[in-house]
């Protein structure tokens, strides 16, 4: 008995067993790609025109100018803001000098170099270098022995010719006693006249030699010739002098008087002169080459009688007394001619002087402690102080430091809190004067135009 054989089939859901298949190698990973950057040039364009933008409205600020009255904006106007503290000055009514600068040369209005007159050995020094000596005074001796020996012989042959002369003379007197008795002939007598006559010219010969020997001993001892101060000694005592020497033995120059050769520019010549002819005297100043200290005080003598075509100067000679001796023989000096003395005139201190481009200016404080620009015209200046012509009359109060901060109606606090209108004391500051130098900064707001709201007082 046969059984059907059941039909035997997979289920649907299972899948046939395979063997499994080799594995392949991973393919290689690609490295990541970097991400695309962000373009930043638009940033550092707009940064730039930022910047700009910003110089534009500080330059705008700068350039434009401040505004008066109570419309006045800023730290310093008045529309409100912290007063700025300053040092001022006053104007004054006082006298100020012209003066006319030059280079000049201390020149001694007398040098002496002592040279042997004769031939000897140098026997005695009368001085030490560096003594002031007198006119007359002894200052070397040469030996006088030869020369007074000679003075002798010629003394003798004096004597000698004196006799014949003497002689001759008697015998002239006795031939005229025998000629007027016929006793003797004519001729006679005019040959003993002419005896008498050669005579007279050899005694006058030898007087000669006589006062020629006595003044070679004289030369021996020198004296000498000018007031002055002696100085190095050339030669020594002992050695031989001679009388073709070139260098000399000493030298005395004068210093009390001395004298300053200096030029002037022919432009300024003419009120110099004017000044001359009218027998005025100018006073003229020696200063050192700093311009530091004044060394002497003396007048203006004379002028050249040419001016230099080549520089187009004149020399002139000042006379000093030179008391002190601060002024040495070839020393350079600076000299200072007064050709004028300005009386009653206002001054100002320079350092309170300000200066653009365009014009000259200074701060003035105000009664209520407010600044404004006034135009000023300068004249004469000398020294720290100048002259004001016009923009300032005597007891305006101006400032003299702390400018920088300031423009047009700015407050201020003057030195030591006072107001202006009361006195300021001078230019001090703790207790020191202050100096300074004229300034020459921009105009206010930083620009170097014309200080907005100024005005010019004729």
């Amino acid at each position: 008995m046969s059984y059907p054989t059941p039909e035997i089939t997979a289920p649907e859901h299972e899948p046939a067993l395979l063997p499994p298949a080799p594995e392949k190698a991973a393919p290689p990973r690609e490295p990541p790609r970097a991400k695309p950057r962000k373009r930043k040039w638009p940033w550092v364009v707009l940064a730039l025109l930022l910047a700009l933008a910003g110089a534009a409205w500080i330059y705008s600020r700068m350039t434009v100018p401040a505004k008066t009255g109570a419309a006045a904006s800023g730290r310093g106007g008045r529309g409100g803001g912290a007063a700025t503290p300053v040092v001022v000055a006053r104007a004054q009514k006082g006298d100020i000098g012209v003066y006319y600068t030059g280079l000049g040369a201390i020149t001694p209005l007398n040098t002496v170099t002592i040279r042997s007159r004769v031939d000897g050995q140098l026997m005695q020094v009368y001085f030490h270098e560096g003594d002031e000596v007198h006119i007359g005074d002894r200052l070397i001796e040469i030996d006088p022995r030869p020369y007074q020996a000679v003075v002798t012989q010629t003394q003798g042959q004096l004597a000698r010719d004196q006799a014949l002369l003497q002689n001759a003379r008697v015998d002239q007197t006795r031939y005229e006693t025998l000629l007027a008795q016929d006793a003797i002939p004519e001729q006679q007598l005019a040959t003993q006249r002419a005896l008498v006559t050669q005579y007279e010219g050899t005694v006058k010969n030898d007087e000669g030699l006589v006062a020629a020997a006595q003044l070679n001993v004289t030369y021996t001892h020198i004296t000498s010739p000018v007031d002055g101060i002696v100085g190095l000694r050339l030669v020594d005592p002992g050695n031989i002098v001679h009388a073709s020497d070139a260098n000399g033995m000493i030298v005395i120059t004068q210093l009390q008087p001395i004298s300053v050769i200096f030029t002037l520019p022919e432009d300024q010549l003419d009120p110099v002169l004017q000044k001359l002819r009218a027998r005025q005297k100018l006073p003229v100043e020696a200063w050192d080459r700093d311009m530091k200290r004044k060394l002497e005080t003396g007048t203006l003598a004379t002028v050249d009688n040419q001016i230099d075509p080549t520089t187009g100067t004149l020399k002139l000679r000042a006379i000093f007394d030179n008391n002190s001796r601060l002024l040495f023989p070839n020393e350079f000096v600076n000299t200072r001619l007064l050709v004028q003395e300005k009386t009653g005139v206002t001054l100002l201190e320079t350092a309170a002087v300000q200066r653009n481009t365009q014009n000259t200016y200074v701060y003035l404080v105000k009664p209520d402690n407010t600044v404004t620009v006034r135009n000023i015209t300068l004249g004469t200046t000398e020294g720290d102080e100048s002259e004001i012509t016009s923009g300032l009359t005597p007891g305006d109060t101006v400032v003299m430091t702390g400018v920088d901060k300031l423009q047009e109606g700015s407050k201020v606090i003057p030195h030591n809190g006072q107001p202006a209108g009361a006195p300021v004391a001078g230019t001090t500051t703790g207790g020191l004067k202050s100096t300074g130098t004229t300034t020459s900064g921009p105009a206010p707001g930083g620009s170097n135009t014309a200080p907005a709201g100024q005005t010019t007082t004729p």
